[in-house]
């Protein structure tokens, strides 16, 4: 394709990027929210006490699937348990009861504590629970591999002609733009190593993206008009290519992004794991506790 068919040929549609975080997870965090809420909803109707027979067994039921979620470490880390099915199924069912072990705890405590085990017991459920959700949403962002968020950005370098092999790029038409795409890459990419450099990847580098998309869209919009002129194109000729430009360059900031976020959420999650492991111990031994003190008293 020669220079100038290039300035005046139409952006075609960029390859499309994995889902997001807000596309593919978000019903489960909506999911969470919408439990915790209906068991308080489901407590202050006041149907049963936590020490009668309904709330014990739902209490049962709820310590039998938090004792069933240790099946998945058994089957990651011991080698007694590798034959017991395959881990991404362990992993779901593992994530299923940590949501529905918790629920029943709740529901069976009507968000009253009586005693001091019991109140050590489901907070540090609680912690345990959140803490789980903290870690997969870390675990989300390391799940794909360095290598596989790499290659996300070698093929949309490609695809957008703004690979170092290549003179000119589907953005040329957008010096600017290009420029500035060109920058957020090279920033990102050589950070120092560190954790400050961590933690501003992980909380602030999506702010970064956010404004460097909003000064590429307003940098778009006079060079289309340009060419807009130039080629006799309509308004809705225009706006299709400006939507067009602007998912290319959207899709490039998070290919970017991805690949910068990776040792940052690598860290985290190795952090994340040391700060979980000695919760999970606090809670099964007050879990033990508090089943004692029911029985005995």
């Amino acid at each position: 394709m020669s220079a100038s068919q290039q300035e005046t040929a139409p952006i075609s549609t960029p390859p499309r990027k994995p889902k997001s975080f807000w596309t593919s997870d978000s019903a489960i965090y909506l999911l969470l929210m919408a439990l915790t809420l209906g068991a308080w909803q489901f407590s202050r109707l006041e149907l049963f006490k936590a020490g009668d027979d309904m709330g014990y067994w739902l209490g049962v039921v709820g310590g039998v699937m938090m004792l069933i979620l240790f099946g998945y470490p058994l089957r990651k880390h011991f080698a007694f348990a590798r034959n017991w099915g395959r881990m991404k199924w362990w992993f779901w069912f593992h994530m299923s009861l940590g949501i529905a072990g918790p629920w029943f705890i709740l529901v069976h405590s009507t968000f009253r504590v009586g005693s001091l085990n019991a109140a050590v017991a489901l907070y540090s459920m609680i912690i345990v629970a959140l803490s789980g959700v903290i870690g997969r949403f870390i675990y989300r962002h390391v799940n794909k591999g360095l290598r596989g968020e790499e290659i996300g950005l070698q093929d949309l370098q490609k695809f957008a002609g703004m690979h170092k092999d290549d003179a000119r790029s589907r953005l040329s038409f957008a010096p600017v733009v290009e420029a500035r795409l060109k920058a957020f890459e090279q920033v990102q990419l050589s950070a120092k190593p560190g954790w400050t450099t961590y933690f501003r990847q992980v909380f602030w580098l999506p702010v970064q993206r956010w404004r460097a998309l909003r000064e590429c869209d307003l940098a778009l919009r006079e060079p289309l008009q340009l060419l807009a002129q130039k080629n006799g194109w309509l308004p809705v000729d225009v706006a299709k290519h400006h939507r067009r430009a602007l998912k290319l360059v959207n899709n490039y900031l998070g290919a970017v992004v991805g690949v910068a976020e990776y040792t940052a959420y690598e860290r985290l999650f190795a952090l994340w794991h040391v700060a979980h492991i000695p919760f999970v111990y606090l809670l099964v031994i007050s879990a033990i506790v508090h089943v004692l003190a029911v029985h005995a008293y």
